[in-house]
C-alpha cells in the first residue's frame, strides 16, 4: 500500500470519527434531561458550528460514498447549530427597536465579581463610572462587600447576602423601594433577588437578580431549571413591568433560557445585535452569553451594552431602560402568546418546588 493510499485512508477514518463526533454532540442536545453534561453542549454551539463547517471542507477531499455520508452529517449539524445561534447575530431582526434616552431612564449594571478576584478597585471603577441606578453584583464574599462600602454607602436601599460559597449577592438602589429582599428558591442554597421599586414619576415595576447553578461534574440543572422556571411563571402572572438581570449559568439560546422568555412574555434586546458573551472573560476563543437580560413588553431599552474587563471571568453587563409603555409599544415586538401545555410544565415545576421548601415565596 503507497503511501498515498495510507494517508487517504487515515484521513477517511479521522474525517469520520469527527463528523460522527459532531453529529453526536450536537443532536444529543436535543434528549429533554437534566444530565449536566448533555446540558453543558447547549454552551459551545459557535465552537461546534466551527468545527463542522471545517470538517466540511475537509470532507471536500474524499471520494465515493464516504464523502457524501461525512458531508451530510457535517452539514446537518452546522446547519442545526446555526439555526438555534441566529437569533443572536445581527443577520436576524431584533424584537426590541432601541428607545431615545430620556430623563425619565433608569441605569440597570450586573456583574459577576468572582469571589477570588481582588481587583475590587476596577469593579468601583465600572460602578462609579456607569453610576446605576440599579446595581446587582454576584459572588460577593464579606471581602468583596467590605470592599464596596465606599460605592454601597451612595444608595439608600442595600441588600447585603455575603456568601463564601460563590453564590454571594449585594442588591442596592437610589429608587424608592417598597419591598426588597433576597429569596431562596430551591434547596441548593443560591439566593435569588426580588424587589418592587418606584421608576421616575413613581412608576411601580419589579427587579428579579437571578444566579442559580451551572452544569458542571455531580451536579443537575434540575435546581437551576427550577429557579428560571419560577421568575417565568412570576412574571407571566405579573401586571407591573419586569425587569430580570443575572448569570443565569444558562446561555440564551438553550430550551430552559427559552422556555423562560416564552413563559413568561419577556423580550431579549440581544436579538438582532450580538452574543453579548460575558464568559468567560479570560479565554477569547471560548465565550459564552450566560449573563442576561430581559423585560417585559411595556419596558422600552435605551442601551444595551458588555462593560471592560474588571478582574473576573465575566464581563459586566449594563442597560439602560425606560418605564414607558406607550414609548415601548411603538418599539418592541409582542412576546408569542404562551401554550396551555407550557403554562402547565412550569405550574408544576413550581409547584413542585414550592411544596420542597420551608418557607414562602414571592406569589
Amino acid at each position: 500500500m503507497s503511501q498515498k493510499t495510507v494517508a487517504a485512508t487515515l484521513l477517511r477514518g479521522l474525517l469520520w470519527i469527527a463528523a460522527i463526533s459532531i453529529a453526536l454532540l450536537t443532536f444529543i442536545t436535543l434528549w429533554d434531561t437534566n444530565l449536566w453534561w448533555v446540558r453543558a453542549l447547549d454552551f459551545p454551539r459557535l465552537q461546534i458550528a466551527i468545527a463542522a463547517g471545517l470538517v466540511t471542507l475537509l470532507g471536500l477531499l474524499l471520494r465515493g460514498a464516504g464523502r457524501l455520508a461525512v458531508l451530510s452529517l457535517t452539514l446537518a449539524s452546522g446547519g442545526y447549530q446555526l439555526y438555534r445561534i441566529l437569533p443572536y447575530t445581527i443577520a436576524y431582526p431584533p424584537e426590541m427597536r432601541l428607545a431615545p434616552d430620556g430623563p425619565d431612564a433608569l441605569r440597570l449594571f450586573a456583574a459577576n465579581v468572582l469571589m477570588e478576584n481582588d481587583r475590587h478597585d476596577l469593579v468601583l471603577e465600572q460602578v462609579s463610572r456607569f453610576d446605576p441606578d440599579i446595581l446587582l453584583l454576584m459572588e460577593t464574599d464579606r471581602a468583596w462587600v467590605d470592599a464596596l462600602e465606599p460605592v454601597l454607602k451612595r444608595y439608600p436601599t442595600i441588600v447585603r447576602e455575603p456568601r463564601d460559597n460563590h453564590y454571594g449577592m449585594v442588591f442596592a438602589t437610589r429608587l424608592e423601594a417598597r419591598e426588597a429582599r433576597i429569596v431562596y428558591l430551591t434547596e441548593d442554597d443560591t439566593p435569588s433577588l426580588f424587589a418592587e421599586l418606584r421608576g421616575p414619576g413613581g412608576m411601580p415595576f419589579r427587579f428579579v437578580g437571578l444566579h442559580p447553578r451551572p452544569p458542571v461534574p455531580g451536579q443537575s440543572t434540575a435546581d437551576r431549571d427550577a429557579q428560571i422556571y419560577y421568575a417565568a411563571r412570576f412574571a407571566s402572572g405579573e401586571k407591573l413591568p419586569l425587569v430580570v438581570m443575572g448569570d443565569f449559568n444558562d446561555v440564551a439560546w438553550s430550551d430552559t433560557s427559552q422556555m423562560f422568555k416564552h413563559v413568561g412574555g419577556y423580550l431579549d434586546p440581544r436579538i438582532g445585535r450580538g452574543f453579548f458573551a460575558s464568559f468567560d472573560a479570560e479565554t477569547a476563543l471560548v465565550q459564552f452569553p450566560i449573563d442576561q437580560l430581559y423585560v417585559t413588553e411595556d419596558v422600552a431599552v435605551v442601551s444595551i451594552e458588555q462593560l471592560p474587563y474588571v478582574g473576573s471571568d465575566h464581563f459586566p453587563m449594563a442597560a439602560t431602560i425606560r418605564l414607558d409603555a406607550d414609548l415601548a409599544a411603538g418599539l418592541n415586538d409582542r412576546p408569542e402568546p404562551l401554550g396551555e401545555k407550557e403554562r402547565e410544565r412550569i405550574e408544576a415545576t413550581v409547584n413542585e418546588m414550592r411544596a420542597s421548601l420551608g418557607h414562602d415565596l414571592p406569589n
